[in-house]
């Protein structure tokens, strides 16, 4: 019971401060787009994505043009997100069996969107959530490290972050929690410098509470 009433007082907090509107902060118009753009988002930031993204799909216009890029000029046009090689193998590898397997469509389930090259579970729940609205948790470097300091996990594993949380969060919460984590994670609760002084949810913060104790003589 403790556990429901501090997850329900968080949640609470996070939408009367942000509110309950969907939001995807990867620029997109379909779900192919959004899939590579996620792929592109690892270790990257979605502002440089988007730049990339925003002349990358003028230049590739489905599915199919993906399949057949040049290996080294894919590698040219996503340069700037970092880890170029093993993204653009991917994402060709990806498109390919996008047009072998599931002729050209994005497929909606966790198995065969995991099954794809380069796609793993947080990049398969970002399209579960926002192409089907099916509710599904996201688990990115945010999201397990405020969880945590939340009280509302206690993994490291980012697999079982994401199982911990599908107890404690309502399902009607799954997507929109994410959400609201992440802007919370880029404005407040910074690593490795949480802004804490201005944190509407300190008062809820087992994280915070333990360091203010260490810090009282």
């Amino acid at each position: 019971m403790a556990i429901k009433k501090h997850t329900q007082e968080v949640l609470a907090a996070l939408d009367a401060y942000y509110g309950t509107e969907y939001v995807c902060y990867l620029n997109h118009e379909n779900a192919w787009q959004l899939l590579i753009a996620t792929m592109l988002s690892a270790q990257c930031t979605d502002a440089r994505v988007n730049i990339v993204t925003e002349s990358l799909f003028k230049k590739y216009t489905d599915v199919e043009a993906f399949a057949r890029a040049d290996l080294k000029e894919l590698e040219q046009d996503i340069h700037s997100t970092g880890f170029y090689h093993n993204k653009a193998k991917n994402i060709i590898a990806c498109c390919r069996q996008l047009m072998e397997k599931h002729g050209g469509e994005v497929p909606r389930t966790l198995e065969e969107l995991t099954a794809l090259p380069g796609v793993g579970r947080k990049t398969a729940n970002v399209i579960r959530g926002n192409i089907y609205h099916d509710p599904s948790i996201v688990v990115d470097t945010h999201v397990k490290r405020i969880s945590r300091k939340l009280g509302l996990t206690t993994q490291e594993d980012p697999e079982k972050v994401e199982l911990e949380l599908m107890k404690v969060l309502p399902k009607d919460h799954w997507i929109l929690y994410n959400i609201q984590i992440i802007t919370f994670g880029r404005d407040i609760c910074k690593a490795p410098t949480p802004q804490c002084d201005r944190c509407f949810m300190s008062h809820l913060c087992p994280d915070f509470s333990a360091r203010r104790k260490k810090e009282t003589p």
